[in-house]
């Protein structure tokens, strides 16, 4: 099985090569932006889908992980960015195990309702502690400058400049590539299957052995690795930690990309990390083109989200990649 996905990762990564050299710095930000969303995305998933927790509070641990990513930033200019993420991961994993210990006798309703209201608190803080963390208008986060043998290197292989942005799409995608592999693997471990067990029926888990609030435990930290690197990743796209940034829409629209994909598949979370990042500005720009302001154009694009997600939970209980796993298994079996 480790095989088998260190070729589906080898194979990843020169899809990514191709698609990133032949697109220009627009669509590279897009692709940036896809890449820590299916990063949150996946450390959800395996949260929701392969444990069971409903977790409402994504887009704080997000927050935790930018605003690590841009004060490491500010203090540590030696360090390579890399080592800056990792660190910021560190942290956020930190403050995950923080709740995880704390929501560990919590599930259903009442899970979602503590981390709820943790996504609504963390955006608050930086308004309390402004003369450290920026206030409302948040921190500014400096992209560090790309190494040298790097540049030379890509230049080597491809014949191009390689830009900042560039860079941080590289850094991105081959950040979702090790994720997805390390999730991958660990869901078929006996850490996983002790996470499906504790899914579907706690008790009988219970009896098996397993403690509860350990697996439950593991899959919050887990997770909240995961949207720590996704938030330091989308820190710096945006070059702005800001509360604004990380509001309680954020954690919404993450669950939404996870149902949108499909609980439990790595394959839907990256689905859902597409749609959410490529349909609302396609959405967008057909409404200008059919002569709505811009205004009116903005507020179409959640409406049209909300209509594929309804059509999708209808039509495709399983999302997208249950669904397509469904058709599959329909014409094998005919």
């Amino acid at each position: 099985m480790l095989r088998r996905h260190l070729l589906l990762a080898l194979a990843a990564l020169v899809v990514v090569v191709l698609v990133l050299e032949n697109t220009g710095p627009f669509l590279n930000a897009q692709f940036t932006a896809m890449a820590y969303f299916a990063i949150a995305a996946g450390g959800l998933t395996v949260l929701t889908g392969l444990n069971g927790q409903l977790s409402l509070g994504h887009g704080a641990l997000m927050a935790v992980g930018a605003y690590s990513t841009a004060l490491l930033l500010r203090s540590a200019n030696s360090l390579p960015l890399p080592v800056i993420l990792l660190l910021a991961v560190a942290i956020t994993l930190a403050v995950g195990a923080l709740v995880g210990v704390a929501a560990a006798r919590l599930h259903g309703p009442y899970l979602a309702g503590a981390t709820l209201a943790l996504a609504v608190a963390v955006p608050g803080i930086p308004l309390f502690f402004g003369e450290w963390l920026g206030g409302e208008q948040g921190l500014t986060v400096r992209m560090p400058e790309i190494p040298t043998w790097l540049a030379d290197a890509v230049y080597f292989v491809t014949g191009q400049d390689l830009t900042s942005i560039r860079y941080l799409a590289y850094l991105s995608w081959l950040a979702v590539i090790l994720v997805f592999v390390l999730l991958a693997n660990l869901s078929r471990s006996r850490v996983g299957r002790d996470w499906r067990a504790v899914r579907d029926e706690d008790v009988a888990a219970e009896l098996a052995g397993i403690d509860l609030g350990r697996a439950r435990v593991q899959a919050f930290v887990v997770s909240a690795g995961c949207a720590g690197l996704a938030g330091g990743l989308m820190a710096l796209s945006a070059r702005l930690a800001a509360p604004s940034g990380f509001a309680l829409t954020l954690s919404l629209l993450l669950v939404s990309a996870v149902v949108l994909g499909g609980l439990g598949s790595l394959t839907g979370a990256l689905a859902g990390a597409a749609l959410l990042t490529f349909l609302p500005p396609l959405v967008t720009g057909a409404g200008t083109d059919l002569g709505l302001s811009d205004v009116q154009a903005a507020h179409l694009a959640p409406l049209i989200y909300g209509l594929v997600t309804v059509l999708i939970v209808l039509l495709a209980p399983a999302g997208l990649a249950g669904g397509l796993r469904k058709i599959i298994n329909r014409r094998r079996s005919s």
